[in-house]
């Protein structure tokens, strides 16, 4: 039923696929299903490393229980450029922003950068945000101020002086290295303590070997940074056939 609902042995085909290394679409070519339909299943449910057929089927159905009453009431996926599919690139968003909640980033800093970075342009204003996320200017001028100090976004004026945001390329060259700068602090802060609880006491020694660990990853993430930072500017290349 290529029209159909997946059911779940169909979800369990996806989950033996995905651990066989399979692309999107040779497991679509096997449920004679189409890829977007793969895609978009595998991106709502885990992604790829995290997909699990008997989650999926429960979560689709739950998802179904929910629409009934506010169907009319849900937003329409926007139109999307360069023929992309509108519900697959949805999905994908969700899955983007589950991770980066997951690093420990609160949910509206994570929407808002998932929408900065899938975004073509790379820019959006306030408004922009606010409409794209269905969420008042004030949440988004509140999550753009962490993303701001935290070096994950700029700010430009554009010529109407309306303030836009922007993810670069090398943005996240600049967040790692405010991450280096912060572990730096945290190593001076260890060793006051250990001149404060005297050096060659158990809880002085304790600091002693945290600021040398955190020390040593500090300097290696500041050095890691500047050598990979070319990666940033660098075209990837074009995947080749037998690649999807």
């Amino acid at each position: 039923m290529p029209g159909g609902r997946l059911t779940q042995p169909e979800r369990q085909q996806i989950a033996l696929g995905l651990a066989d290394g399979l692309a999107y679409a040779e497991i679509a070519r096997r449920l004679d299903r189409p890829t977007s339909t793969v895609t978009r299943e595998v991106m709502r449910n885990g992604g790829p490393n995290g997909y699990r057929a008997d989650l999926a089927h429960r979560a689709t159905e739950q998802r179904a229980h929910r629409r009934r009453p506010a169907a009319a009431r849900g937003p329409k996926a926007p139109a999307q450029p360069y023929g992309r599919d509108s519900e697959a690139v949805r999905a994908y968003e969700e899955v983007f922003t589950t991770v980066l909640m997951g690093s420990g980033m609160s949910k509206m800093p994570a929407r808002i950068l998932v929408a900065l970075y899938t975004s073509d342009t790379g820019s959006l204003g306030a408004s922009e945000l606010a409409q794209r996320l269905q969420v008042s200017p004030a949440s988004v001028s509140k999550a753009v101020a962490f993303l701001d100090g935290q070096g994950l976004v700029r700010r430009e004026r554009d010529e109407r002086r309306r303030e836009r945001y922007i993810v670069d390329d090398d943005v996240w060259y600049r967040s790692t290295m405010a991450t280096a700068r912060s572990t730096a602090e945290l190593v001076a802060t260890a060793r006051q303590g250990v001149a404060v609880l005297g050096p060659e006491t158990p809880a002085a020694e304790r600091l002693e070997n945290i600021a040398r660990f955190v020390d040593f990853i500090s300097e290696s993430i500041a050095r890691a940074a500047e050598q990979a930072r070319e990666v940033l500017h660098t075209r990837p290349a074009p995947p080749r056939d037998d690649q999807e």
